[in-house]
């Protein structure tokens, strides 16, 4: 019974993690409940992992990368790395990503890769290149850095924390390197040599000063006194270039007709070009919906400035409204318009035209990882967002770091941290505290700051820590780890081995690579074990598969590029398939070339 309900809780994990409405965060705290109320676990044993050593270590590693970020750590060596591009689009591209991948070695790579972004960007124009040709190798190179050391991602810490609770040895600091570094050059090598073929190039049109040419969902009213009163809604969008999605009187929503008379004070819902947009400003009869406007002098005036902006990972702004925030009164800014990832701008769309749940409008709408605001107001408001954490322009400014002086400080800080956490002479979750401590005291970052971490990480890792033990208590992973271990008879424990790292990829779409692994990892070392075979090789195994998952944009660093780079879903299973299926069929052969399944 207990089986069959820890799988039944993975189903249901599986669900609610594929769903982009459902906050990750509240996914994985259904998980732990349902884990306790079921019985499964104990409510000790349930929360027993957000006070793991190593969860706690994750999250001062969390926030000591933000001190690396406030101190320009990670954008004077980009800055730097803008000289390659001098040499041709390769050259830079194969550059950038040796430099990012040392980098992701040590940071985390959702850090790294939001650090990197402008600089790649300001270099990409410097070069003529599309961004579309150097933002995914970006993300891309990001993510293969962490698997190169023990703290290059927290996938590998958290199944390092798995194993030592099950009484085996913890993964060394350096203990993936002799895989992983072949799999930063042999991943560098397939995205350089086959990114000119497989990535998209897309450009912006002349005069559009750097911006994407992505579609804005916003709002227009048409007033009483308009000159368009009484006219069919097909005279006012002659032209333009916009597309009205949809009409909005008396709360009603009416289909968009063209042959649709317009009476004034309705509210038009549109989907358009930055340029098309802002077009709607210069029409005599029609105006920007913004709840709250600044004034004429500050928005037009020679100071103002128009800014692309992304949401971050992290950013105090997700699942909060514009509204809610007071975002105008906050930021001094106002926001023209949204732009989202393809599927979840349809479902925005349903949203807005009130088909899908209760009136929305634009100021009413949660904001999302991934989401990219049109910002107008004074060009100093715009420099204040700077730091990158609530809100990081991608307009390809580049901003003087406010800490320069505190670099040199805050490397020696982390550095002497993840050596005092790693040589033993204190706990990791100690060193981490400490570090994290230090960089505040001195001036590195303040307090605020580095306490913006995601924490939608740390609750995932913990409820994920909670379901490994569930598998572990329950039996789920020794009886899923049977019927895998059966595949031995026929193609041994390298075939074995295979499934386990394809079923790691397949599952870190829906539910992160953090929870990918840990759900395997039981069934793995089940699988080994009657297969009377090492478990150290599968455990590798599957940890470093959990970081080769290329073929959807659905991982953090993927989605900070995904519309600076103005790519679409296929661009990433494009150049991502044969990616991840190279980095597959060597880590079979390297794996347990390594770590050997007869120790």
């Amino acid at each position: 019974m207990s089986i069959a309900l820890v799988l039944a809780v993975i189903v249901v994990a599986l669900v609610l993690f594929s769903v982009d409405s459902i906050p990750i965060e509240f996914t994985s705290l259904v998980v732990v409940c349902l884990l306790a109320l079921s019985g499964v676990l104990t409510p000790a044993q349930a929360f027993e992992g957000f006070s793991n050593d190593t969860v706690i270590f994750i999250f001062t590693l969390l926030a000591m990368t933000q001190g690396l970020a406030a101190t320009g750590v990670v954008q004077m060596v980009g800055q730097r790395m803008a000289f390659f591009a001098r040499f041709g689009h390769q050259a830079f591209v194969l550059a950038m990503m040796g430099v990012v991948a040392v980098f992701s070695s040590f940071i985390s790579n959702t850090v790294t890769t939001a650090a990197f972004l402008p600089v790649a960007i300001g270099a990409a124009q410097r070069a003529k290149v599309p961004r579309s040709k150097v933002l995914l190798p970006l993300a891309y190179a990001s993510m293969l850095g962490g698997t190169v050391l023990l703290f290059g991602t927290s996938t590998n810490l958290v199944v390092s924390a798995a194993l030592k609770r099950q009484g085996m040895a913890p993964i060394g600091v350096t203990e993936l390197a002799p895989v992983g570094l072949p799999v930063v050059l042999l991943g560098i090598a397939v995205v350089v040599l086959l990114g000119r073929w497989l990535l998209p190039s897309r450009e912006g049109k002349p005069g559009t000063e750097g911006f994407t040419l992505r579609d804005y969902l916003t709002e227009a009213v048409v007033p009483g006194d308009s000159r368009y009163v009484g006219k069919p809604l097909a005279e006012l969008t002659e032209g333009l270039g916009l597309r009205v999605i949809g009409v909005v009187r008396d709360g009603e929503t009416l289909n968009a007709k063209p042959s649709y008379v317009l009476t004034g004070q309705e509210r038009l819902l549109v989907e358009g070009r930055r340029e098309d947009i802002l077009r709607v400003k210069d029409l005599q009869g029609l105006a920007l919906r913004p709840d709250v406007r600044l004034s004429d002098a500050e928005l037009e005036g020679p100071e103002s400035m128009l800014a692309e902006v992304g949401v971050p990972p992290g950013s105090a702004l997700v699942g909060r409204s514009l509204r809610e925030t007071l975002f105008v009164e906050r930021f001094g800014l106002v926001a023209l318009g949204l732009h989202r990832r393809p599927g979840i701008q349809r479902l925005t769309k349903l949203q807005l035209l009130g088909r899908a749940r209760e009136e929305h409008s634009l100021s009413t709408l949660p904001l999302s990882v991934g989401d990219v605001l049109l910002l107008r107001g004074p060009r100093q408001k715009v420099a204040e967002l700077a730091p990158g954490h609530t809100l990081m322009v991608l307009e390809g400014h580049e901003y003087e770091p406010p800490r320069y002086a505190k670099a040199l400080l805050a490397v020696l800080i982390f550095l002497g941290s993840l050596a005092a956490g790693s040589l033993g002479w204190v706990p990791l979750s100690l060193a981490g505290l400490t570090g994290m401590l230090l960089m505040i005291a001195t001036g590195c970052v303040d307090a605020r700051t580095a306490f913006r971490v995601d924490w939608r990480v740390v609750l995932l890792i913990g409820a994920m820590m909670a379901l490994g033990l569930a598998m572990e208590v329950s039996g789920a992973g020794k009886f899923i780890g049977d019927h895998v271990a059966r595949l031995g008879a026929y193609g041994g424990p390298r075939a074995v081995l295979a499934l386990l790292m394809v079923l790691t990829i397949v599952l870190s779409a829906p539910m992160s690579n953090q929870a990918a692994a840990l759900v395997v990892l039981p069934v793995a070392l089940n699988a080994a074990t009657q297969l009377g075979v090492d478990v150290r090789p599968f455990a590798m195994g599957v940890t470093l598969a959990a970081s080769c998952s290329f073929i959807t944009p659905l991982e953090p660093s993927c989605v900070l590029v995904y519309g600076p780079g103005h790519y679409r879903f296929t661009d990433f299973f494009r150049l991502g398939t044969p990616l991840t299926a190279v980095l597959v069929v060597f880590l079979v052969f390297a794996v347990p070339v390594v770590w050997p399944f007869h120790a």
